[in-house]
């Protein structure tokens, strides 16, 4: 798939999109592109606030949509320029710049005129608003971002940084060609490439090979980088040079550290001796050999993978306190990994959770490597969802575990392959973790929390999935798969009744739909006994029943007015909805189900013997590829392992000593599907302890 096959593609993901959603051609391209920017962790969130009016001067002011990165806090607005064609001329420079302006004269008229007091009260633009004058005194830096279905002009290098009232204005063009190369990055991400000599005098940043502690995949140095260094680079990157899974845990913790901003400002000099320093990873090092010792002047994907407080801290310090850094010197240990995109996630993953051990950055902080992603993956590799609509033939719901996986699998197909893979796998099922972490946290009645935002809601997720997979991970298994594909459904069913609503003003649908699916599942438990949703039935037809939707509707208008009355606790209303009492608010809703609803419920007890027989299938499945697994790796390769043990005194259970019998004799003689488990258990063990093969 090349640019233009994904430009064809893009166009049409927006016109599915507004259809699905009954959304505006317009609002569908900023959802669409704005979640490719998530993904690529551009963006930790967006929050659609859609304005367009006039001036002082009858200057044009215009945004689509915002976010506050509230660990780095930049303040990201977004522009759209949106045409649908798809052979329309490429973007200049002046229209770049005038959109930007108008973006920029937006942020000028609610500071310095009387848009404050003309936005509607209750309206997405009203909480921009509001959000921008709450935070006036905290922002650090506007990223004004123009987004286009169109390509940029080749003569467009870059457009200056500017500044407002001494904060630094930065611009960025996402088209086409621009998202595509993030979408078909091998880390599925946008790279950043740190010229160190830029930031050094032209030197770069003295290092020592600790060539001992080499390996086939990577390498590692230890360096010392000036404090300076460290927060001019944190001050162009922002949380981006964070990795994602210490930038999630982080996001919840206080970013400054007042031990940290203490050592800063009283004894600057004692900081390299009291500090812990950094830990990074980069990919293609340039190291420079000099009269004065090795230097390190380049590194690609650069990412802190522990120590992201003390950089926040020393960026922070500098900027609000006006502390000099130039006595700081801060210790990195960098480590130069394989370029091979997935060697080098499950290294940085690995090295990024053994950094963070001194910290109580639990499992699901990493819930990125977590097994229940690779098991979900495979449940929807392997079953396929039933026809619907007319359809002659059944589709599957394709997980998506790693960004980019959908697109990228089509990426070397020929035209005939990649038509055959969309129609068994329609973009329009697609689901990213994210996703699922949505609508199953809005499902188990936490609205206020996927309220706060793709990243938090995750995090959320990625606990009570790790508590689960602890307890029993068979409880993951092909009818959680579907009944999170009837969630999907449900999910996606009413963003389009909410859209279609005589009350909808195109603000707030996110929570209104979150809310919603939230309190049709409190109705149903507190109003019929003993009952839930058949959410096999929704699987069965891939389609709402007609019964729900009655319901939704009122439940949604109810929401809607709730979430905005005009006596609710804040009055942002985007603020309101993450709240816990926004929640407690909207559960004291006096609607009654009406009694066809029964129509489409199950017992609690057939729900259980239902999830009893799908564990047991679970049980079975994971006994099988665990035989599988222990036969593919074969005798030699147990014997190592038990020679492993030998040499190591590890100790072996008599269930898995008798185990190890067996598999040393593969394959005149097998393991059962139990010993092939304890096998793998023993193999866990060995590698735990230094075992390669």
């Amino acid at each position: 798939m090349d640019v233009y096959d994904f430009h064809k593609d893009f166009l049409e993901e927006i016109k599915a999109t507004a259809a699905t959603e009954g959304a505006g051609s317009n609002a569908a391209f900023v959802s669409v592109a704005t979640n490719y920017l998530i993904n690529a962790e551009v963006l930790s969130d967006f929050i659609p606030a859609f304005y367009l009016g006039t001036g002082k001067k009858n200057r044009k002011i215009r945004v689509d949509g915002y976010v506050l990165d509230e660990f780095d806090l930049t303040f990201n607005l977004i522009i759209a320029d949106y045409t649908g064609d798809e052979t329309r001329e490429t973007i200049t420079k002046s229209v770049a710049t005038t959109q930007f302006e108008r973006l920029l004269y937006f942020v000028e008229e609610v500071y310095e005129s009387k848009l404050r007091k003309e936005v509607e009260p209750s309206t997405p633009a009203s909480d921009l608003v509001e959000s921008l004058c709450l935070n006036k005194e905290r922002i650090r830096k506007f990223r004004l971002i123009l987004l286009t279905d169109g390509f940029m002009s080749n003569r467009i290098s870059e457009i200056e940084a500017k500044s407002y009232n001494g904060i630094p204005v930065e611009y960025q063009i996402w088209d086409i060609d621009r998202i595509y190369r993030v979408c078909f990055s091998d880390l599925g991400r946008q790279d950043i490439e740190i010229d160190f000599k830029a930031y050094t005098d032209g030197k770069g940043i003295p290092c020592l090979e600790a060539s001992s502690a080499n390996s086939e995949d990577y390498k590692s140095y230890l360096c010392i980088i000036p404090g300076t260094t460290l927060a001019d680079i944190y001050d162009y990157y922002g949380s981006q040079l964070l990795e994602g899974n210490v930038r999630s845990f982080l996001s919840t913790k206080v970013a400054v550290n007042k031990k940290i901003r203490e050592t800063i400002l009283r004894i600057p000099q004692n900081f390299f001796a009291y500090n812990n320093g950094v830990s990074a990873t980069a990919m293609n090092l340039h190291i420079e050999t000099t009269p004065e010792g090795r230097f390190i002047t380049y590194a690609k994907d650069f990412q802190i993978i522990n120590g992201g407080q003390t950089t926040a801290s020393l960026s922070n310090a500098r900027y609000k306190d006006n502390a000099d850094l130039s006595p700081i010197y801060v210790q990195m240990k960098l480590t130069e990994v394989d370029s091979n995109a997935d060697k080098a996630s499950d290294l940085i993953r690995n090295i990024s959770r053994s950094s963070n051990s001194q910290n109580k950055v639990s499992d699901a902080d990493f819930f990125a490597t977590h097994p229940f992603h690779i098991r979900i993956e495979q449940i929807s590799r392997r079953v396929f969802a039933p026809a619907s609509g007319g359809a002659q033939y059944e589709t599957k719901w394709f997980y998506e575990r790693a960004r980019g996986q959908y697109l990228q699998a089509q990426m070397h197909m020929t035209k005939s392959q990649k038509e055959k893979f969309t129609a068994q796998n329609p973009k329009k099922q697609v689901i990213t973790k994210t996703d699922l972490a949505k609508y199953r946290n809005s499902w188990a009645g936490i609205p206020h929390v996927v309220s706060k935002g793709a990243q938090t809601n995750f995090m959320k997720f990625a606990e009570l999935i790790d508590d689960s997979w602890n307890k029993t991970d068979t409880s993951f298994n092909d009818k959680y798969f579907k009944d999170s594909v009837s969630l999907a459904i449900l999910f996606k069913h009413t963003e389009w009744i909410v859209s279609h609503q005589p009350w909808f003003e195109q603000g707030y649908r996110a929570n209104i739909v979150t809310y919603s699916i939230a309190l049709l599942h409190k109705l149903i438990v507190n109003q019929f006994k003993n009952m839930d949703l058949d959410l096999q039935l929704i699987w069965n037809r891939q389609q709402v029943p007609d019964v729900v939707t009655n319901e939704l509707v009122k439940i949604t208008k109810y929401v809607f007015e709730t979430i905005t009355d005009p006596n609710r606790g804040t009055i942002n209303v985007t603020q309101w909805c993450k709240r816990d009492a926004c929640w407690e608010s909207v559960k004291k809703c006096p609607l009654k189900l009406s009694p066809e609803i029964q129509k489409v419920l199950l017992s609690k007890e057939d729900t259980k013997s239902a999830e009893k027989e799908a564990r047991q299938d679970q049980k079975l499945i994971s006994d099988v590829e665990a035989q599988a697994k222990v036969l593919e790796l074969g005798a030699e390769y147990w014997k190592k392992v038990y020679d492993f043990f030998n040499i190591k005194k590890l100790n072996m259970s008599p269930d898995q000593a008798k185990a190890m019998t067996y598999a040393l004799k593969i394959p005149t003689q097998f393991p059962s599907a139990y010993q092939s488990v304890q096998l793998l258990l023993l193999l866990e063990t060995a590698k735990s302890n230094g075992f390669k093969a």
